[in-house]
């Protein structure tokens, strides 16, 4: 049985042996199987007019900055944050500006959402290194204290143990990263939507 925990241990060690293998060589810590893009380019997802200083000024509307905060957040479904992109616009007493405002504060808040979020999937790629490293050097441990002549029964136990800890937390992480790599193409599409809809508005 215990023979059984380490070859089980060592074939998932085999399964993750390349975790978040690279897709471009310039990012070797990218694991999503989608190419990392950095930033949202501006000119990918807006075609309305210059957006001036809306960039540096949009954070000091306090109703603009309300709603970026809103529409940003992807708990708030994006049917209703392009409903509330038209009442604020068609409120507003000069909707073009409260549009450039309303779209730089969208562009900033969700190019900042999309760096933490690829800085947190390239941190948690290091920490699975990390935890094969350890997988590995556990695995290797573990089989030589059950071929010695007199095996220390209990430190085989806590070793078995621990090793089973470890690949589960692993495969946890492997689970986790799949779905997070799916987050930044919503933001993007999230994006786009939102920018779609205020040039709609202000044309």
């Amino acid at each position: 049985m215990r023979r059984l925990v380490a070859i089980v241990a060592l074939l998932m060690l085999l399964a993750s042996a390349n975790p978040g293998r690279a897709v471009d060589p310039r990012y070797p810590d990218w694991p999503c199987s989608q190419a990392k893009v950095p930033e949202i380019s501006l000119a990918a997802v807006w075609a309305g007019p210059p957006l001036g200083d809306a960039s540096d000024t949009w954070k000091d509307d306090a109703a603009v900055s309300a709603l970026v905060t809103k529409l940003a957040a992807r708990r708030t479904p994006l049917d209703e944050a392009e409903k509330s992109v038209k009442e604020f616009l068609g409120s507003a007493s000069d909707k073009a500006l409260a549009g450039k405002r309303l779209f730089a504060g969208l562009f900033d808040t969700l190019n900042a959402q999309r760096s933490q979020l690829m800085n947190g999937l390239e941190r948690v790629t290091r920490k699975q290194r990390e935890a094969v490293d350890r997988i590995r050097s556990d695995s290797i441990a573990l089989q030589e204290l059950q071929g010695a002549a007199q095996p220390d029964q209990q430190k085989i136990d806590e070793l078995s143990n621990q090793l089973l800890w470890e690949t589960r937390i692993l495969e946890d992480r492997k689970r986790v990263v799949k779905f997070v790599c799916e987050v930044p193409t919503t933001i993007d599409q999230r994006l786009f939507a939102l920018a779609r809809a205020i040039q709609q508005e202000i044309e």
